[in-house]
Order: structure tokens, then C-alpha cells, then sequence
């Protein structure tokens, strides 16, 4: 399955930094308001350590990791869901995306413009998620309208659309972010054509300066409050920081990373947390042309996870033969892996673990 998240925040948050640093992609950064006009886009390898470790015992023509598109929009401020600024133009990126990472200014610095003149991690919140519901809000009137005439006529589907959309306008209205509120099945198959953008699950990316790294700051522990208060997740980092880890050499990253004290660079940790946000998980497969990481949901059974590879081989799917990354390092090879009878084969109901090494059968 293709991933997608967008990154939304308040001009001169570091958005365009910390997009750079991830993408490499050459996002033009600058110290004034509006400095991306056009929305940046980039796909993001998904960085993952089992890969090299598969490929050091299956040797292959090529490794290929999971990927995740990335949408840097324009700064938003307060007014944009009615056209200031930049205005909600920019929005329709975000509502194509599966997941929001919303950048959050948790640095002090005169030297950098912030639009409010102080820094404040909630009020800047605020601000982005209210331009955020006004835009569903509009987005939501509209539908009301469309299924309104329809839902008068006594149309049953029309009827419950209505419904739907009058109740999720009410809760932006009163405040309430749509993905923080309680949705019936029928009520989530309404709205979902709707690409609602408060329906999203959100990671907030609290960008901090340089020397407090590893420091729960006060403006990281407002943004870690509001986190845990509406069910999202949080990462901490610094765009400056992973903006030089970006430009090293991988054995120069690594010992610059040691020395600072940091485990995963900014990508790795966006890419997880994106990941436990969305509900996701991998698995791989490993062969003679090729090795490569599969995203699917948790939960997934085998037929379905064959079908992210093509769809025909869900419908055709007999078996899957699966070992783990572990069984590899402690067997060093698939032939000693099935000789020490560690290779499972599994059916249909099989539901994939994470990290599970597939092989399918499909028939014809």
C-alpha cells in the first residue's frame, strides 16, 4: 500500500527544514512567511536495518525499502480555511494525504520571525487546528447541501449522509477534532469520500534547537500534553540537526549521531511514528532478483498482504511459507531455515506478524 503524509504548521516553523533534511529534496527554506508557495512533494525511502541484515545472507540484484510521499505545504495562519495568506488552496494537498505531521516551533530564536511575535506551542496548535476544522466545516456544508434535496425525497442513503454531516459540523464547531470522536461504520463510509482533514491521525513534530536535544523543554512538554490529551503522537527533534545528518556520509551520520546522543535520525523516527499512528506493519519478501519491505495494516491476513504485492494473488493465494528476520540471523540461510524446521507454512487465516519473510504460493 502507498503511504502519503502531509506537514502543516505556522510559517517559520521549520517545516521546509525539516522537509529538506528528510527528502533531500532541495525545499527551499528562508526567515519570512509564504517562503514554499507551491506545495513540496518528495518520496522518502523508509529506512529499516532488517533489509541490510536479509541482504547480507540472500544476496540479490536489488533492495528495495518501503516508501512514504511526504507534502510540505505553505505556512498556514490564522484566517487561511477563508483565503488569507496563502489561503486554503493548499489544504487539498493535505486532505489527499493519510496522515498529518503537524511541525510545532519549540525553539527560541530573535534571529527567526515567528508570525504571533512570541512562541507558544498551544496557541500555535490552536491556531493550525482551527484553520484545519473550518476547512471540513466548508467542506461539510457543501456535502449537506448536495444530499440535502435527495435526503427530503426520503432517500435512505441520503438520509443518513445528512445526518452524518450535520453531526461532524456540530463537533467542529463545538471544537471537537472528527478523529476524537465516536463514528459508527455506516457514519465513517459517509464521510470518507469527504477526505476530511480533522479525520486524519495526527503526529505532532515539536522542533527544537540544537542544544536541547535530549531536554523535555517546557515548550516540548505542552506540545507532549496536548498530544496525549487528543490521542496523538509525538517526535521530537531538531531540523537544524537532521538537516547536517542529511548531508554526511553514512559512517560520518552514524559517528555525528553517536556523539550527539541520538538512536534514529529524524526520518526513522517519523517514519515509526507515522507507522504506530496509522496502524501499520511489515513484512518482506526475499528473493533471487530482489528484497524488499511491503506495508500493510495490522491485522492483515496472508491472502490480503499477498494482494499488496498484486491484487490477482489474493484472489489466487494457496500458501505462504514465512520465517522471521531472527530465523535468518540464527540459520544464516532459507535452506537451513526449513532443514531446523523453522519455516512455517501458513493458510488463509494466517494473520502476518510484523517483520514476517514471505514466500507465496498462487495458483493460476
Amino acid at each position: 500500500m502507498s503511504l502519503a503524509a502531509g506537514i502543516v504548521g505556522l510559517p517559520n516553523v521549520g517545516k521546509s527544514t525539516i522537509f529538506n533534511a528528510i527528502t533531500a529534496a532541495g525545499a527551499e527554506s528562508a526567515n519570512y512567511p509564504f517562503c514554499t508557495i507551491d506545495p513540496n512533494i518528495g518520496v522518502v525511502d523508509v529506512p529499516d536495518s532488517r533489509l541490510d541484515v536479509l541482504h547480507h545472507f540472500v544476496r540479490t540484484q536489488k533492495v528495495i525499502p518501503a516508501a512514504v510521499k511526504v507534502v510540505d505545504i505553505a505556512g498556514l495562519v490564522k484566517g487561511a480555511s477563508a483565503g488569507e495568506g496563502l489561503g486554503n488552496k493548499f489544504l487539498g494537498n493535505v486532505k489527499e494525504t493519510d496522515a498529518i505531521l503537524h511541525v510545532v516551533r519549540c525553539f527560541e530564536d530573535g534571529d527567526i520571525v515567528h508570525v504571533h511575535g512570541k512562541v507558544d506551542p498551544r496557541e500555535d496548535i490552536e491556531v493550525i487546528e482551527l484553520e484545519l476544522a473550518m476547512a471540513d466545516v466548508e467542506t461539510l456544508t457543501r456535502a449537506h447541501e448536495r444530499v440535502s434535496k435527495k435526503a427530503r425525497s426520503g432517500d435512505k442513503d441520503s438520509i443518513v449522509e445528512r445526518d452524518c454531516y450535520e453531526k461532524a459540523k456540530t463537533l467542529l464547531e463545538a471544537g471537537t477534532m472528527l478523529r476524537l470522536a465516536e463514528w459508527s461504520e455506516r457514519e465513517r463510509e459517509a464521510l470518507r469520500p469527504l477526505f476530511l482533514i480533522t479525520m486524519k491521525p495526527v503526529l505532532y513534530v515539536a522542533n527544537v534547537a540544537a542544544d536541547d536535544i535530549g531536554t523535555e523543554t517546557a515548550h516540548v512538554a505542552a506540545v507532549r500534553a496536548h498530544a496525549e490529551a487528543t490521542g496523538a503522537g509525538v517526535v521530537v527533534l531538531s531540523g537544524d540537526i537532521e538537516g547536517e545528518i542529511a548531508g554526511l556520509e553514512p559512517e560520518e551520520r552514524e559517528e555525528f549521531m553517536k556523539e550527539l546522543g541520538i538512536e534514529e535520525s529524524g526520518l526513522e523516527r517519523l517514519a515509526h511514528g507515522t507507522y504506530d499512528l496509522l496502524g501499520l506493519q511489515t513484512y518482506f519478501t526475499a528473493g533471487e532478483k530482489e528484497i524488499r519491505a511491503w506495508t500493510v495494516k495490522r491485522g492483515t491476513k496472508a491472502p490480503q498482504a499477498a494482494g499488496v504485492i498484486h491484487t490477482d494473488f489474493e484472489k489466487l493465494f494457496i500458501r505462504a511459507e514465512i520465517y522471521s528476520v531472527d530465523d535468518m540471523i540464527a540459520h544464516e540461510s532459507e535452506a537451513a531455515i526449513k532443514a531446523a524446521g523453522k519455516l512455517r507454512v501458513e493458510g488463509r487465516d494466517y494473520t502476518m506478524r510484523e517483520g514476517d519473510v514471505c514466500h507465496f504460493l498462487i495458483g493460476k
